[in-house]
């Protein structure tokens, strides 16, 4: 078992409450990728209002999935990345080519899947 910090409770349930914990914290990793990074805002926005978008637009439910999904994936990869970005800021501030290679690779997937969504929308759209 690990030890948490002081004050922190232990992280150490099962079944049920395990479940509703993993929640909590993913909720307070949303709030935090919401509160400090403007490229997670910018995105979420224009989910918000290309979902509806997407369900006007389709024809066909598969349609719909595909674009709604590109969106969901871009937020994924933003996510992901910024999880990144603060644990490569963690290790240390100076600077150092390893901790530039892995921001730029993770920001490179951020922008694949931009492009990937960018795609898939173009292709419903335009075929």
């Amino acid at each position: 078992m690990r030890e948490s910090p002081q004050g922190q409770p232990t992280w150490n349930a099962t079944g049920f409450k395990r479940i509703r914990r993993a929640f909590i914290c993913s909720l307070a990793g949303y709030r935090s990728a919401w509160r400090g990074e403007e490229a997670f805002r910018q995105e979420v926005v224009i989910t918000i209002v290309l979902t509806p978008v997407a369900a006007l637009v389709a024809k066909s439910a598969i349609e719909t999935v595909l674009l709604i999904g590109s969106l969901l994936l871009v937020l994924i990869i933003e996510l992901l990345n910024t999880a990144v970005e603060y644990s490569v800021d963690r290790v240390g501030t100076e600077w150092h080519d390893f901790s530039k290679k892995a921001k730029d690779i993770a920001s490179a997937a951020v922008l694949t899947a931009l492009a990937n969504a960018a795609l898939v929308w173009c292709l419903i759209l335009l075929l």
